[in-house]
């Protein structure tokens, strides 16, 4: 069922096509019983020019490039999919191909549906990585957090890449937005700033920081009762 579950791998795929800046936005709302929503943003929108000249060509940098047509069609496909998993509901996307930007959001019924969809996601594709984030949230301590443990295959498989792929990474950067139901006591990650509601929590750093192990994403939020 999840062998087309590619949403995701499509729209962080695509920048490998352009030498341009892409965004990566993780967004979670959570609610006080632990259900939530969350979103995913690819935005390719800082060099649609550029994409859109590229989408016309049969491929690039020895990449095929696919047509819209075909975008569209794994998106349905992995929304079919994400449908059929346990504990998700809700989902929808948008694929905007005039800015190029690209999402998916869906409802979970508890914290731990997200590492499951990671997990199904990375599995389906074949791919064995200790690097996926493991989210969980104790409704009796009203703590959510969120671990991430840095491993060096990042890097090394990184630098496998051609030259020109490489570059894409330069300029990309990854932002995770967590909103909650009650005020922030205090956050464990000093790169990650509070919103002035104290209700949201955000961290914004380079993609190669994450590739190198500069940055870390891991936070602890306590939240209040």
């Amino acid at each position: 069922m999840l062998r087309k579950l590619k949403f995701i791998l499509v729209l962080v795929c695509l920048p490998f096509f352009f030498s341009s800046c892409f965004e990566i936005i993780e967004e979670i709302t959570l609610r006080p019983d632990g259900s939530g929503d969350m979103t995913i943003t690819i935005n390719l929108s800082q060099s649609k020019t550029k994409v859109a000249s590229i989408m016309l060509m049969d491929s690039i940098n020895g990449y095929r490039v696919p047509t819209k047509q075909t975008i569209q069609r794994e998106i349905n496909e992995a929304v079919a999919d994400l449908k059929k998993m346990p504990g998700i509901s809700n989902v929808k996307s948008t694929a905007d191909f005039t800015n190029y930007i690209g999402t998916i959001t869906f409802s979970f019924k508890e914290v731990a549906n997200i590492n499951n969809i990671s997990k199904k996601i990375l599995e389906a594709q074949k791919i064995k990585t200790s690097n996926v984030s493991t989210y969980t949230y104790n409704k009796a301590t009203t703590t959510f957090s969120r671990e991430y443990k840095y491993n060096a295959s990042a890097k090394s498989e990184f630098n496998k890449l051609k030259k020109e792929d490489k570059e894409v990474f330069k300029t990309a950067t990854y932002t995770s937005i967590y909103r909650f139901p009650t005020t922030i006591v205090k956050h464990s990650n000093p790169l990650a700033k509070v919103s002035k509601s104290q209700k949201a929590v955000m961290q914004k750093c380079s993609v190669m920081d994450l590739i190198n192990g500069k940055t870390s994403v891991t936070n602890i939020v306590q939240l209040s009762k």
